[in-house]
């Protein structure tokens, strides 16, 4: 592992909603150099910046046109390596967001595959061989171009599937991975990757990272065979670049080339049950149903998550980390089914486990999901897309433009959150969250890979559901309900408690936590 991993604390930043300096209603790269202090000063020392490429933005950048470009609305080229050498000079390492398994149908690329004449990138994407064939099973599109054939989709309309291979083939029209127009592709890959790590970034942040080889095996034996070819290289050319899957598979992502994967919220999952069990996830309505284990009356214990991550977690420690988010740019903020007391105990959990957390912007204020209609394919994640809120005042200190030329509108609640007014308020949430990456930085045995053992998660019971974990030489402690709960650890003689959110108190070798407490003791 990375050994600037070890102590890594990860801020995402979705661009076009942090920070506006131009007035165009719009975030930039020039605001996010402006806010380095800021997030610094946060306790975070890494940074994931949502995709910045040149893009005709149908999927807010995820359909990109440009790999070497960053997209006008951003800035330039010349603004990225300056936010790359000034964060490096505040010691904040920078992840991009790369999207290797498809392109913008407005891509070069894309535009000279579609040529009915043969060109180097007639096979750079998976093409059928006739206007009127099928998918194999994959969504297709066909009747648009000079091309007799029809082309493969990786998720949306907008974004053809760049070509890999097949692993198990049906068709001839479907290649092997060694073919040279599957081997083309990922050599433009890496030469991407080069590109942006030679300009000064410190690894990526990969979209989609088990969509690249179709009809692969169940264990993706094909694709984890090109993510190993590129953790080569990079640990050959480049060895403290990092990359972070977006895959939930750590079986498959930290055993074949990558330092990180996330743990995703996915309906029933492990993740799902900490902060949202919402019902109704996939639209824009989060019905909260107050059934997640940090909600307080929710009866929920810890085994949801536990039996999920934990075997996880047991498989691949030893490979890379397993990384907990508080939220993303994909995912319903968890402030829509959490109180802020309730937020205080989960980014507690979330800042001490095992990983490199990862912080979304605006989260360590408890910005609000917000009700909105699609914008840029967003659909019901474009209400946890809105803009950073920085201070009262004209667009909560987002940008000078015109309330109706901004990306998406503020929260327009008079108590809308903001830096300003939490920063001013010792008994914030933000001052929670700072004083929890301070502790966390304070202490090795908080590290991302530091040793991490269960020491009591029994099965809910009414009012009693703590969960207590040891990290190296710190038990850390969590008790989410409304009641007072005795937690039996057997604790060492002088244990005493080191940080506390609530009541917590060692009696006979017995943590006594208040109702909705969290504690860490050494």
């Amino acid at each position: 592992m990375k050994q600037w991993l070890q102590d890594a604390v990860f801020y995402e930043i979705y661009p076009q909603s942090f920070y506006d300096t131009n007035g165009d209603g719009i975030g930039d790269l020039p605001g996010i150099l402006a806010k380095l202090d800021y997030i610094k000063d946060l306790g975070c020392n890494a940074l994931w910046i949502n995709p910045c490429f040149d893009s005709p933005f149908k999927d807010a950048g995820y359909d990109v046109r440009d790999y070497k470009k960053i997209a006008p609305r951003y800035g330039t080229n010349e603004d990225a390596a300056a936010l790359f050498r000034a964060a490096h000079e505040k010691g904040i390492h920078v992840l991009l967001d790369l999207v290797p398994g498809h392109t913008s149908e407005e891509h070069p690329w894309f535009q000279a595959s579609c040529k009915a004449e043969h060109n180097e990138y007639s096979g750079r994407y998976v093409w059928t061989d006739h206007c009127f064939a099928g998918g194999d099973g994959m969504p297709f599109i066909g009747g648009e171009t000079e091309r007799n054939g029809t082309y493969i989709l990786n998720f949306f309309k907008c974004q053809p599937a760049l070509n890999y291979g097949y692993g198990k083939i049906h068709e001839p029209w479907q290649k092997p991975t060694d073919d040279p127009d599957c081997r083309a592709t990922v050599e433009a890959i890496k030469d991407v990757m080069r590109f942006w790590l030679d300009m000064g970034c410190d690894g990526f942040r990969v979209d989609m990272a088990s969509s690249l080889v179709k009809n692969d095996t169940r264990h993706k034996k094909y694709t984890c065979a090109i993510w190993r070819e590129i953790a080569a290289m990079l640990h050959e050319e480049y060895p403290q670049a990092a990359m972070i899957s977006e895959w939930n598979g750590p079986r498959m992502s930290l055993k074949n080339g990558f330092d990180m994967d996330f743990m995703l919220n996915h309906t029933d999952n492990g993740y799902y049950w900490l902060m949202r069990a919402y019902d109704g996830t996939m639209d824009s309505d989060p019905h909260n149903i107050g059934k997640a284990y940090f909600c307080k009356d929710s009866g929920t214990g810890i085994d949801k998550f536990l039996d999920d991550w934990l075997p996880s977690y047991k498989a691949t420690h030893k490979d890379g980390l397993y990384c907990l988010i508080t939220c993303n740019h994909d995912t319903i903020r968890p402030s829509a089914g959490l109180t802020t007391d309730e937020l205080r105990l989960a980014y507690a959990m979330i800042f001490t486990m095992p990983g490199a957390p990862f912080l979304y912007y605006g989260d360590e204020i408890g910005m609000r999901y917000q009700k909105l209609p699609t914008k840029e394919g967003g659909y019901f994640r474009t209400g946890s897309r809105t803009p950073m809120q920085w201070a009262p005042g004209k667009n909560l200190g987002f940008s000078d433009a015109a309330p109706e030329d901004l990306y998406l509108p503020v929260d327009p609640a008079p108590d809308a959150p903001t830096v300003a007014g939490q920063q001013a308020d010792p008994n914030s949430l933000w001052h929670t969250v700072k004083a929890l990456l301070a502790f966390r930085h304070a202490h090795r045995d908080l590290d991302s890979d530091a040793p991490f053992k269960v020491l009591f998660a029994p099965k809910a019971k009414g009012d009693y559901r703590p969960f207590a974990w040891r990290r190296g030489a710190l038990v850390c402690a969590v008790n989410p309900a409304g009641a007072q709960a005795e937690v039996p650890l057997k604790l060492e003689e002088g244990t005493r408690v080191l940080f506390a959110i609530g009541q917590a108190t060692v009696r006979d070798g017995t943590l006594v936590l208040g109702a909705q407490s969290f504690a860490i003791l050494g």
